[in-house]
């Protein structure tokens, strides 16, 4: 099930600094960020094997998710925010604001072969 973790962050007189170290429940092999989406929806798909860790480090968007059960939309909004999907988490981005950046960590490498298109009924 999709979940927010919150990512332990640093402040003082000089700005932030937001760690990621161990929040993650998985080994990281890619990683790789949206930006400039203008209406579009992006997403549109679970795994097979894929974990993600999300993070909007900037601006704001939503992503909805649909593990089959439950259906649940996710203000991301502020880059203390974490969220973890599952690969069976059919999941969609959307409502970019025009200075998002959507940060993505991912368990696998790129594989055509593990993306499934098909939303649960």
């Amino acid at each position: 099930m999709a979940h927010i973790v919150t990512l332990p962050t640093h402040s003082d007189k000089r700005g932030n600094l937001t760690v990621i170290e161990k929040e993650i429940p998985f080994s990281v092999k890619r990683i790789f960020y949206i930006y400039g989406v203008d209406d579009s929806v992006r997403g549109g798909h679970r795994h097979k094997e894929t974990r993600q860790a999300v993070v909007c480090i900037h601006g704001s968007c939503i992503v909805s998710n649909n593990d089959g059960k439950v259906r649940e939309d996710f203000l991301m909004n502020h880059p203390q925010k974490c969220l973890i999907l599952e690969p069976w988490d059919y999941h969609t981005m959307h409502h970019f604001t025009p200075d998002a950046v959507l940060l993505v960590f991912a368990s696998t490498n790129f594989n055509p072969d593990d993306y499934i298109f098909e939303d649960y009924v």
